[in-house]
């Protein structure tokens, strides 16, 4: 995640690694799909751990749902993180990048934005129904078309009960609920360089005096600068932050402890304290349920 950061400022200039075929493929199917007429489109993909997309958008909305592994998506001034279960629901023609923190099992929905109109990205808990749905799209959804001038599917041989999936779908992911796993960046640049060397060894026990000394700030000049710059206030941006952290190091099996402590919580309590507050549930059975 550190490097996703550090690297924020020239990804506008990267590229597909050329010697992959598979992002190669995938980004040609990606263009496939904004040109075809269909209304919802499903994919599956694998990616391994340390993917990075260049930025980009789509002509469509997007909803990205991890099923295993942590992968991080940003625009030019925020950061969301997708967990195991959780989805990122992204606007039409919104620009963004992502990368993969470790090898990751995803599930892509594209739907005409006229049918799903999202005024700002949110990262949602998906749904049992939700994921049952897509994995039907993705069975009963012939192979992409060739580009072409009007690209359109092969005629499905049930066409009503595919559109009745897709109609209880597009219900669905309307009523995903919202959890709170968006990073707002700083555009002040002196601000931006404290907040990415914070991500880079994030803790709980950071003060406001702190980083108020950091830019030469009185603690009350700071506070309404800091959240002028991002919309929130210092306490619950380093919260969130710090469950920045946690959940790849979750999800790839460290133990709750060793989180929680690097992350300067004194003690598991705290920890799982802020864990449930922001996350819904405790630590343990939030691993338990993905």
């Amino acid at each position: 995640m550190v490097h996703f950061f550090r690297e924020w400022a020239k990804v506008r200039s990267t590229e597909f690694p050329s010697s992959d075929a598979d992002l190669d493929e995938h980004r040609k199917s990606l263009s496939r799909i904004d040109a075809a007429q269909e209304p919802l489109y499903v994919i599956g993909r694998h990616y391994r751990q340390g993917v990075r997309s260049p930025v980009h958008s789509h002509r469509k909305t997007q909803l990205w749902h991890a099923r295993r592994g942590v992968v991080v998506v940003g625009t030019i001034d925020r950061r969301w993180m997708i967990p195991p279960g959780h989805g990122l629901i992204i606007p039409a023609g919104l620009e963004h990048a992502s990368e993969t923190m470790s090898p990751v099992e995803m599930l892509s929905i594209y739907v005409d934005p006229q049918l799903a109109l999202v005024e700002r990205p949110k990262v949602v808990n998906v749904t049992t129904l939700a994921v049952n749905l897509m994995d039907e799209l993705v069975r009963d959804t012939p192979p992409l078309p060739n580009p072409s001038p009007n690209p359109r599917l092969s005629p499905h041989p049930n066409p009503r009960r595919r559109e009745l999936v897709m109609d209880l779908l597009l219900d669905e992911i309307q009523h995903l609920p919202e959890v709170p796993l968006g990073l707002p960046f700083p555009n002040d640049p002196r601000l931006a360089d404290v907040c990415r060397a914070f991500l880079e060894t994030p803790l709980a026990v950071a003060s406001i005096d702190e980083w108020a000394a950091k830019l030469a700030m009185s603690r009350r000049s700071f506070t309404r600068f800091f959240r002028a710059q991002t919309g929130v206030s210092f306490v619950t941006w380093r919260q969130q932050a710090c469950l920045f952290a946690s959940l790849p190091r979750l999800a790839a099996g460290h133990s709750i402890t060793s989180v929680a402590l690097d992350a300067g919580y004194e003690n598991i309590a705290a920890f799982s304290t802020m864990f449930r507050r922001m996350m819904g549930s405790a630590p343990r059975q939030y691993l338990l349920s993905r």
